[in-house]
């Protein structure tokens, strides 16, 4: 085949490839008994040369039978005529007579049109399928703001055409839409780099073949055009003329769709035992292959002559590349398909084209003629030996339900960092987007907001306090899990388990109650969020100051007969949280009864916003229940601090006294800045606090933890539930005090 863009002639290989592909079908087929049993299919195969009356004439042989309107005789000539429009030429024609086709190579949308194709299919995908995909891939990235480049026939433009309508359903902007041609002159290619230099878009899609892109490619390598992120449709992004590491420098990277491979059984075999002696037609090949000649005229010029007995094994040939089979494994099914469908008018009268190939691909057609959309998302990546190898990276299938076609393994993409391709950056809050005129719509400006307006944006502060409150709440429960495990231990008895536990309880509804703040004030949150939040504290706090009477007493009974403990034992330690607890619900009830909180709107902060905001109804309410929480505190300070001194092992006295110092100190600091903080960080200053407290209170259980939780094992071995433990060496204790313990 001749090729009068590139100056010289080309054998192409993959055309003897085709070949030889459709003679394995027909000798497997034909040895099959139960395909066509007593039935041989044979073959006719002519070269159209790229010549419109040359295919012509050879479809119209095959039609009528009569070879002599074919020029046998005839070369190839050096002008051609494009690939797609001989397939619509000659499907038009086979069309009208209804004649069977089953096309491996023609791709064009236009084909599965019915109407005027009714007896036309393929076995390979609709280029509708792959201009969809392509799109689709696009958006996947992220990208916005791409150029388009396009070859100029059937294949590009109506390829691009439906490529450029999916992306405009998709939200995405082309810059750009260029188109090339292998015959165009070079100030045509040379004005369409000028286009892609002064574009803004970082990315662009190319459906072109191989051929028309090889020379845009090297204009852009002469100018230097690199840094652009390319997708391809799969003509050209898995060309072995294309993969070449001089158009890495502009193609590094490339990203694109292309058939599926396959492994055929039995092919490497069938292809080791070709020869010309038995297969007619195949000497330029042999010749081209082993680098000699069968020629006579031409074994006098140093050439060695052909024999036509070397062996293919071993042999590095474009021929013998049978590791990914993508266009020979549709010229495999395009074969079988014919023999199935004859097979089934022959046993059936009822053609039904659903089979399954020996390699196990499912192989049907649909109302269009179309057979399923298998792709493979291939990258572009440079080896270590500096040649360049498209790695699969992602697979589609569009026999899958929707969100499950496309596969990708971003990790495996060459670039580390995923291009960015917008024409205009999102605004920022409290911008708002304006066109730009006369240009797409994802082009535009960023201006402040008008007065009234805001940006409809998502509060991050508000997810990270609800976070924290929801962390505190699981380190809570944690040491309720620890403490549980090991309840019938020495040590967590005499720990005071029943207040520990209850304390653990109202620490995890402390952190909640945090949660109440959260979000846009309704009347339910308004109502709970400050009782719920007064009433869990007040409980907390009563457990703290429980605990910490019981340790006071305990130790300072110091005189032999002391019945001190009786007056403060467990059913007076319970009376006492109730007592407490109940104080802040009569506060509370009266509150949320007289005057309680409500929603409203807040126009008096600022002039510019409307502020959501929970009215206290009365502050004197309000300032009742944290007035009686601090009461609370300071009672529970002071004990703590007059028992800060006891043994360690038994004391929580001086946790307690540094975490009700915290307290204070919160709360202290909170009133006022409660008071001055404006619009929404009015809440999340009483939401920090409450979530500051909090945390403080799991210090007294957490900070001795870990050597109660050290001591218990050796506890267990030593000493049986309720029989109390010894204080450690060194501490004085009266004889009462082993037995008090074990009471506490």
């Amino acid at each position: 085949k001749s090729y009068i863009y590139l100056h010289k002639k080309l054998l192409n290989v993959y055309e003897f490839q085709t070949v030889a592909a459709i003679m394995f079908c027909l000798e497997q087929i034909n040895n099959n008994t139960d395909l066509l049993p007593g039935v041989s299919l044979g073959y006719k195969i002519y070269d159209s040369c790229s010549s419109m009356p040359m295919a012509m004439s050879a479809a119209m042989a095959l039609v009528n039978g009569n070879e002599e309107t074919v020029y046998l005789n005839r070369t190839c000539s050096k002008t051609s005529t494009a690939e797609s429009i001989l397939y619509l030429l000659v499907n038009i024609m086979f069309a009208s007579l209804s004649c069977l086709q089953i096309s491996h190579t023609a791709t064009c949308a236009c084909l599965s049109n019915r109407k005027e194709y009714p007896s036309f299919f393929r076995t390979i995908p609709s280029d509708f399928f792959q201009s969809r995909t392509l799109a689709k891939l696009v958006k996947h990235f992220g990208w916005k703001w791409i150029g388009a480049i396009r070859s100029d026939n059937d294949y590009g433009n109506g390829g691009m055409a439906t490529f450029l309508q999916e992306a405009q359903n998709e939200g995405i902007c082309v810059e750009f839409s260029e188109s090339i041609y292998r015959t165009y002159p070079r100030e045509k290619f040379l004005k369409t780099v000028d286009v892609i230099k002064k574009s803004s878009a970082k990315v662009i899609v190319a459906f072109s073949s191989s051929a028309d892109l090889a020379i845009l490619v090297k204009e852009l390598l002469i100018q230097n055009v690199t840094g652009l992120q390319w997708i391809g449709s799969e003509s050209w992004v898995s060309s072995v003329n294309l993969a070449k590491p001089v158009n890495y420098r502009v193609l590094g990277g490339a990203i694109g769709f292309i058939i599926s491979s396959a492994v055929i059984p039995g092919l490497k075999e069938f292809f080791l035992n070709i020869n010309p002696s038995k297969s007619p037609g195949w000497n330029e090949l042999w010749e081209n292959i082993f680098n000699c000649t069968f020629a006579t005229q031409d074994k006098a010029a140093n050439i060695n002559p052909c024999t036509g007995s070397e062996s293919l094994q071993g042999i590095n040939h474009v021929f013998m590349y049978l590791s990914e089979l993508r266009i020979i494994n549709n010229v495999y099914k395009a074969v079988y398909s014919i023999a199935y469908a004859l097979h089934d008018l022959l046993m059936r009268f009822n053609i039904d084209l659903h089979f399954i190939t020996k390699s196990g691909e499912n192989v049907y057609f649909d109302e269009n003629g179309d057979s399923v959309a298998r792709y493979e998302l291939v990258n572009w990546q440079l080896t270590e030996d500096g040649t360049v190898k498209y790695i699969t990276v992602g697979l589609y299938d569009a026999s899958l339900p929707e969100g499950q076609q496309n596969v990708t393994e971003i990790a495996y993409l060459v670039f580390f960092k995923i291009p960015v391709s917008v024409c205009s950056e999102s605004c920022h809050p409290g911008t708002r987007k304006a066109a730009q005129k006369g240009r797409p719509n994802c082009c535009f400006d960023c201006i402040p907001c008008a007065d009234g307006e805001i940006s409809n944006t998502t509060e991050i502060m508000g997810e990270i306090l609800a976070l924290f409150s929801l962390f505190g709440a699981c380190v809570t429960l944690g040491i309720a899990a620890v403490f549980f495990i090991h309840k019938d231990t020495p040590i967590v008895r005499a720990n005071n388990s029943e207040l520990s536990f209850l304390l653990l309880f109202s620490l995890t509804l402390c952190f909640l109650c945090s949660l109440t703040f959260i979000g846009r004030p309704t009347d339910w949150s308004c109502l709970l969020r400050h009782t719920a939040f007064g009433i869990t504290f007040v409980l907390c706090i009563s457990c703290v100051l429980g605990k910490t009477i019981v340790v006071l007493m305990a130790f300072r009974a110091t005189l032999p007969g002391s019945n001190v403990m009786k007056w403060f034992g467990p059913v007076q330690q319970r009376l006492s949280v109730f007592a407490f607890t109940s104080v802040q619900i009569l506060i509370c009830t009266l509150w949320l009864t007289i005057v309680p909180p409500f929603p409203y709107k807040n126009l008096k902060s600022s002039t510019e916003k409307i502020i959501l905001e929970c009215d206290l109804g009365s502050v004197v309410a309000f300032y009742a229940v944290l007035g009686y929480i601090g009461f609370l505190s300071i009672i529970c300070f002071v004990l703590a601090f007059f028992a800060r001194k006891l043994p360690d092992n038994f004391n929580e006295a001086k946790f307690i006294t540094f975490s009700m110092l915290i307290f204070c100190a919160v709360w202290i600091t909170f009133i006022p800045v409660y008071v001055s903080s404006p619009g929404k960080y009015t809440v999340a200053v009483e939401i920090f606090a409450i979530l500051a407290s909090s945390f403080k209170s799991i210090y007294p259980l957490s900070n001795p933890l870990y050597p109660k939780y050290r001591v218990t094992g050796a506890a267990r071995q030593e000493t049986n539930p309720g029989q109390g433990v010894s204080p450690p060496q060194g501490t004085h204790t009266h004889p009462h005090t082993k037995h008090t313990l074990g009471t506490i």
